[in-house]
C-alpha cells in the first residue's frame, strides 16, 4: 500500500461509515481542524437545605453530530450521545444537564466525590463537517459555603415564619469553603443568584447579583395579598461551584 493511500485512508473510512450509517469514532475528525467550544462547563450544585448534590453542564458550540465527555485520570468516557438519521442531518449545538441528585442517607457526598474525580474533563464534539470541537472544564471538590440566610431567616415550607411586608431578603456574604463537605480552599464568589417564587398567583422571579451585594427587596406583586413565598439563595464560586439555601416565608 503506497504512502498517499494510507494518508487517505481515515478519511474513506469516515466516508464508508457514513454511508453504511456506522458510528464515526471522535478519534477520525480531522483534529487539525478543531477549534474551541463556545461554552464547555461542567461544575457541582449542592443544595445545602435539602442535603443532596450533582454534576451539571452546561455545552454550546457550532453544529455537532457526536459528542463525549471523559474523567480525568484514564479519560474513562463518562457521557456519549450521537445524534441519528435527521437529527444527524440537522445537527446539535446547546446541552444542559443536570445528573440526579439522591438524599446523602442514599449517597453519601464522599461518595459522590469518588464518583467524580477532581481535574481535567474533556468534552469532544465532532461537527456535521467532521471537525472537531474540543473543551477541557476542570473540576474541583471546593464547594462554596452556604448563603446562611438572615431575613426572613430559614423555614420549612410546611411552617413557614410569618413576615409582614415590605419584605427584603438578605443572606451572609460567603468567604469560604463549605466545612462539612467537599476540600478546602480559596473561594471567590463570581455571582449570586436569587430567584422567587408565589405559586399560587403563578408568578416567577429570578435575579443575577454582583458579589457585594448580599440582600434584595422582595417585589410588591409578590407580597401584595396573603400567601405563601419561596425563594432560593445560589452562591456561584469562580470555577463553577454552586451552593444553594431555600426557604419560604408567609405573608397574612
Amino acid at each position: 500500500m503506497t504512502t498517499s493511500t494510507l494518508a487517505a485512508l481515515p478519511r474513506l473510512l469516515a466516508t464508508v461509515a457514513l454511508v453504511l450509517g456506522v458510528a464515526c469514532p471522535a478519534s477520525w475528525a480531522r483534529e487539525r481542524d478543531s477549534a474551541p467550544l463556545e461554552v464547555a462547563d461542567l461544575f457541582f450544585e449542592l443544595n445545602n437545605t435539602d442535603g443532596d448534590l450533582g454534576i451539571h453542564a452546561d455545552i454550546d458550540g457550532d453544529e455537532w453530530k457526536r459528542l463525549t465527555i471523559k474523567a480525568p485520570g484514564r479519560r474513562r468516557i463518562i457521557l456519549e450521545i450521537q445524534a441519528k438519521r435527521s437529527l444527524r442531518q440537522q445537527g446539535l449545538t446547546q446541552l444542559g444537564f443536570e445528573s440526579a441528585e439522591p438524599a446523602f442517607e442514599d449517597l453519601a457526598p464522599a461518595e459522590f466525590f469518588e464518583r467524580f474525580p477532581e481535574g481535567p474533563y474533556e468534552i469532544k464534539a465532532v461537527t456535521l463537517e467532521g471537525d472537531l470541537l474540543v473543551g477541557t472544564p476542570t473540576i474541583s471538590h471546593v464547594m462554596p459555603a452556604s448563603p446562611a440566610l438572615v431575613h426572613p431567616p430559614l423555614a420549612d415550607c410546611d411552617t413557614p415564619v410569618v413576615v409582614t411586608a415590605p419584605v427584603e431578603i438578605s443572606w451572609n456574604p460567603v468567604t469560604t469553603f463549605h466545612p462539612d463537605l467537599g476540600t478546602p480552599g480559596p473561594v471567590v464568589v463570581e455571582r449570586y443568584e436569587l430567584a422567587i417564587e408565589r405559586a399560587d398567583l403563578g408568578l416567577e422571579s429570578f435575579m443575577v447579583l454582583p458579589p457585594g451585594v448580599t440582600s434584595f427587596p422582595v417585589p410588591a406583586l409578590f407580597t401584595d395579598v396573603p400567601g405563601v413565598v419561596k425563594f432560593e439563595v445560589l452562591v456561584k464560586a469562580e470555577g463553577g461551584n454552586r451552593t444553594a439555601e431555600e426557604s419560604c416565608f408567609e405573608i397574612q
